[in-house]
């Protein structure tokens, strides 16, 4: 029965192409492989769908006529043709059901460009740009193994980054794990080719186009001192060029020009490396795998302007800073200036972690700024979580405050030395400026509860980091002044980090500074103003008193010798 009813049904596929194949022939199988019988029926089978598929196209189109009617034939000929062949080279198991798909990828095949001759772009994943930016922080250098563990167990310069994150994500600040984790490997890279003594992760400064992950470093000493020498070097070099310079133009110069009395403040020099603002090292790069760059140290130049000016980030070292009033550096220079100010009101710590020096005792009186160093104290006995939110006076800053001059020591511009006293003796002492007087700011380790709010805002908000477990929570206190600057507080461990976009909180809008008042006009006087050209009557006149007076000056001349002519005819007799 059932051979009969397939060749009933082979047979009735032989109609027209206006029939359509009713009946289960369309769910016949149609691989082209097996016996040869079978092959024939699916192949029947095929050509009926086929059939099918070309009736009704042609009985959605319009009637068309002439060379349009030939073209339309030619074009469902050379279709089919193609369909067939898919078919034939693909050999698909189920060829009368996907028969619709078939020719729809046939047609969309015919639209595509032919672009043989030309490679096909390779698209770059960004996922896989990051990996290979980051391959060379889990690469190990060679001969690396068993020595660098032995190494790596007694101390090291580098920090517990992990650590310090799982602490401040109990609060949900930090990073990601994966990006602290390539941060970690980033300041072992750093503190392995770098002569380090201590490192740590400072945090991270957002930008426009890129970010600035920051490293805090402190150099063994004598490696910073020789760094500083070859910038001494430099600097005296190009003192030398200039005096030559000055000795030529003054050679050139015979009639030089009335020179100015104006004198510009005296510049103010910048703290040495490892006092003050410079008393760390900063080291930045864009991401974890990029090249560290080490920050210029900062001037107090920079720090005044700093203060006035507020800029954001682009994440390019070199970019320029166009601000008003004119900022003396490049984003460099204002980065190196906002960390500065960020590390002198933030680094904070709890009360008795560390303490003065025995032998400091009268540095306060000496040296009138207060003290500059400290020591961690080794009967520190920590408080508990409860008494460090309750009260700010349990946490003190350890960073020393930076003065209006732009340092954290007070200097007086106008002291000279005793070689430059000799010299200037004989200017006049009215010109000598008053004397300034002495800024002090807090001594170190003062006592956050003495910080000034802003308007109603306090200047530090502490807080647990979990109420509902209270007995396992850690001390957590964000600043007000400088949002993005954190701390925390568990038992013996405490740290700072920063993560902002490196501005001061201001309740009221930026307002940039207002150019300087316009200079006055110069004093107008007979002195200063021109005269006027005089007209032909009065030159006429002037050029007549003058004849006139040169003709009495003559005959003044002409008695003068007769009277001595006279006098001298008289001694003679």
């Amino acid at each position: 029965m059932s051979r009969g009813k397939g060749r009933s049904e082979a047979s009735g596929s032989t109609c027209g192409p206006d029939t359509a194949p009713t009946g289960p022939s369309r769910t016949l199988p149609t691989p082209l492989s097996g016996a040869p019988g079978s092959r024939l029926l699916r192949a029947l089978s095929l050509k009926e769908s086929l059939l099918s598929f070309s009736s009704r196209n042609r009985d959605q189109l319009p009637t068309i006529h002439g060379e349009q009617n030939k073209l339309l034939t030619s074009y469902r000929y050379d279709h089919l043709a193609n369909m067939l062949t898919k078919i034939l080279d693909e050999q698909p198991t189920n060829a009368v059901d996907i028969i619709e798909n078939i020719s729809k990828d046939v047609k969309w095949a015919q639209l595509q460009k032919k672009m043989d001759t030309l490679r096909d772009e390779h698209e770059i994943l960004p996922t896989f740009e990051a990996a290979e930016k980051r391959k060379a922080l889990f690469l190990k250098a060679n001969g690396e193994g068993d020595e660098e563990l032995e190494e790596e167990i007694g101390e090291t310069p580098l920090p517990n980054v992990m650590e310090t994150a799982f602490y401040f994500e109990q609060a949900g600040i930090g990073l990601s794990k994966d990006e602290s984790y390539h941060v970690f490997l980033a300041l072992k890279k750093l503190t392995s080719v770098q002569p380090i003594q201590t490192c740590r992760f400072w945090g991270k400064i957002l930008g426009l186009e890129m970010n600035y992950i920051i490293a805090e470093v402190q150099y063994h000493e004598g490696e910073e001192e020789e760094e500083t020498e070859e910038e001494e070097v430099i600097e005296e070099g190009g003192k030398g060029m200039g005096e030559v310079e000055d000795e030529d133009e003054k050679k050139e110069k015979e009639d030089e020009p009335p020179k100015s009395t104006y004198k510009p403040p005296p510049v103010i020099p910048k703290e040495e490396n490892g006092t003050g603002a410079n008393k760390y090292v900063y080291f930045v790069c864009n991401e974890p795998g990029k090249p560290w760059v080490k920050l210029p140290p900062v001037t107090p130049a920079q720090i005044v302007c700093a203060r006035k000016i507020k800029k954001f980030f682009t994440g390019r070292l070199d970019a320029p800073v166009v601000s008003f009033p004119p900022f003396p550096g490049n984003e460099a220079n204002y980065l190196r200036a906002q960390i500065a100010r960020i590390s002198a009101g933030t680094q904070i710590s709890p009360i008795g972690f560390y303490q003065f020096a025995e032998e400091e005792g009268d540095e306060e009186e000496e040296g009138g700024g207060g003290r500059d160093t400290y020591e961690e104290n080794p009967d520190f006995q920590p408080l508990s979580v409860a008494e460090m939110v309750d009260s700010l006076a349990t946490w003190v800053h350890h960073g020393q405050s930076i003065l209006k001059q732009g340092r954290c020591v007070w200097l007086n511009p106008f002291q000279k030395s005793e070689e430059e006293e000799e010299e200037d003796e004989e200017e006049e002492k009215a010109e000598e400026p008053d004397e300034l007087q002495q800024e002090i700011g807090p001594p170190l380790l003062t006592p956050l509860s003495e910080d000034e709010g802003i308007q109603n805002i306090p200047a530090w908000t502490a807080q647990p980091s979990s109420n509902l477990i209270p007995q396992y929570a850690v001390a957590i206190l964000q600043s007000n002044r400088w949002p993005g600057a954190y701390a925390f507080a568990s038992g013996k461990k405490f740290d700072n980090i920063y993560f902002g976009w490196g501005h001061k909180y201001s309740p009221e809008n930026h307002t940039p500074a207002l150019p300087p008042p316009v200079q006055a006009e110069y004093p107008s006087g007979p002195e200063t103003t021109e005269t006027r050209d005089p007209t032909l009557e009065e030159e006429l006149a002037f050029k007549a008193a003058t004849e006139e007076a040169l003709a009495a000056a003559e005959d003044e001349e002409d008695e003068e010798e007769v009277v001595e002519d006279d006098e001298e005819e008289e001694e003679e007799d």
